[in-house]
């Protein structure tokens, strides 16, 4: 659903935001979560949605926050909340491009791709991986995102896939079910700031190559994607 938001411009996140996860993680309860709750509400969840309202008319409103609380079904791991808040922008389709931001302890991280891709996806970014005109335009440019210092995500695999030799020429990209470029930034002053938008949005432009790629040759899932979300 999109977006709405009454809150004013983004203007950066609150001072305590980082500090607000290094004592969570300290402290993962509800019942610190809810004494601190004004510090996640005023300083991290309300400019997260400042600053999907701001990129609304660029990237899509579509966009959701997500929720502070933690999937603990099937987790060995019971601590109730997450430790960043983080945001979305697209349509949530199986392997379709997204735009994704959070805020941590650690400072900032953007991305965007395709996350996970479904099955049939597959089949199809590993047949354009292996022809000798797409595979190539797809190798160079995740080379040079890579050069310039941006993370390459997506690899699951070990070996290749099979059908696939284990000395292709470009092996590296057959082993991925996804693909997804991100950059992240340890927390300075700058966070305060609109440069955080500035950053992720960068990076997000940064993919736009690579994301037309997947569009072309991959396209929209046709089947769901397997397993828990």
């Amino acid at each position: 659903m999109a977006l709405e938001s009454d809150l004013g411009p983004f203007r950066g996140f609150g001072p305590d935001a980082p500090t607000f996860y290094v004592d969570l993680e300290a402290n993962n309860s509800r019942a610190w979560f809810d004494e601190h709750c004004d510090v996640y509400e005023e300083q991290v969840r309300q400019p997260m949605e400042q600053l999907l309202a701001d990129v609304a008319e660029e990237f899509g409103d579509h966009a959701k926050v997500f929720r502070p609380n933690r999937d603990i079904r099937f987790s060995k791991d019971k601590s109730p909340y997450k430790l960043h808040c983080g945001a979305v922008v697209g349509d949530g389709a199986p392997g379709s491009p997204v735009y994704y931001a959070h805020v941590s302890a650690d400072g900032l991280l953007a991305a965007s791709g395709y996350h996970r891709m479904s099955r049939d996806q597959v089949q199809r970014f590993l047949a354009a991986v292996d022809d000798d005109v797409t595979g190539p335009e797809l190798e160079a440019m995740v080379a040079a995102a890579r050069d310039d210092g941006a993370t390459v995500g997506g690899s699951e695999l070990k070996t290749s896939p099979r059908g696939y030799p284990n000395d292709h020429p470009r092996v590296e990209l057959l082993r991925h079910k996804g693909l997804t470029l991100s950059r992240s930034w340890a927390p300075f002053k700058w966070l305060q700031t609109r440069e955080a938008l500035v950053r992720i949005t960068d990076l997000w432009h940064e993919t736009a190559p690579i994301n037309a790629w997947l569009t072309t040759n991959v396209g929209a899932a046709r089947e769901q994607r397997s397993g828990r979300p």
